[in-house]
């Protein structure tokens, strides 16, 4: 187990074990953070109008007439909440073959929710759960039940002490996790076994780290990552301004 600002206390312990100057800090930070994501979400929702609804009514229009595509994931303090997205594949895509878990060129993609996909466009409906109040600009990315049960005990109770987020540590450096599935599956192995036995230990040793990190300006700085990371996705800048990160092996 990582040794985090939470240790063995639960977070409700250690939220009551601060010194008051702390816990000052942390109303503060708490407070900014979401003025923060009101002001961008809400701005960025207005911004965006002349490229979502073109999509909406590209998205009614052609395959399914499917828009939007609401799946349950787990949020801040283990709550569940329905996450908005772009829908991007056929509407009986979890019960055909690949389950809950997407690959690189899935055949299940209808033709505009691959490009929607690649872009990440399809993820920009997100902003609406920020404004809602599910979630936050920055945090570690809501997964789905099946998928939080992956995680180890210690990383369960406290990842979603923070709200979920748009963006994090773990979104930037795991901006290519379909293309690594797709390597495990195309060499024969078992997709579902990788996820349990690598991706999601080493996933909450990241999201711990963020957790005991977590500050205002950390926020800002993996924002700005995250937009490096789509103009550059081979840079492995995120390495060079945090040493301390846990080590990627795979």
């Amino acid at each position: 187990m990582l040794e985090t600002r939470h240790g063995v206390l639960s977070a409700a312990e250690a939220y009551s074990a601060m010194p008051a100057n702390l816990l000052e800090d942390e109303t503060m930070y708490l407070f900014l953070k979401r003025a923060f994501d009101i002001g961008v979400a809400g701005f960025a929702c207005l911004l965006l109008l002349p490229l979502l609804i073109p999509v909406a009514i590209a998205l009614r229009m052609t395959s399914e007439g499917e828009v939007f595509y609401l799946q349950e994931r787990v949020g801040h303090k283990n709550r569940r909440f329905h996450i908005y997205k772009f829908a991007t594949m056929l509407k009986n895509a979890p019960n055909m073959a690949g389950g809950i878990i997407t690959t690189r060129n899935d055949p299940r993609l209808t033709t505009l929710g691959g490009i929607l996909r690649k872009t990440k466009i399809n993820e920009l409906p997100q902003l609406l759960n920020i404004v809602f109040g599910h979630m936050s600009l920055v945090g570690p990315r809501p997964v789905m039940p099946q998928s939080f049960d992956a995680y180890p005990d210690e990383v369960q109770r406290v990842i979603y002490d923070a709200k979920p987020g748009l963006t994090g540590i773990g979104s930037i450096i795991f901006r290519d996790e379909e293309e690594i599935i797709t390597a495990v599956r195309d060499a024969g192995g078992d997709v579902w076994s990788f996820y349990k036995d690598t991706i999601y230990p080493y996933k909450g040793q990241v999201e711990l780290w963020y957790q005991d990190k977590r500050s205002f300006l950390l926020d800002l700085k993996l924002i700005f990552l995250t937009a490096w990371a789509i103009l550059f996705p081979e840079s492995r800048l995120h390495e060079k301004w945090f040493p301390d990160l846990p080590k990627r092996t795979f």
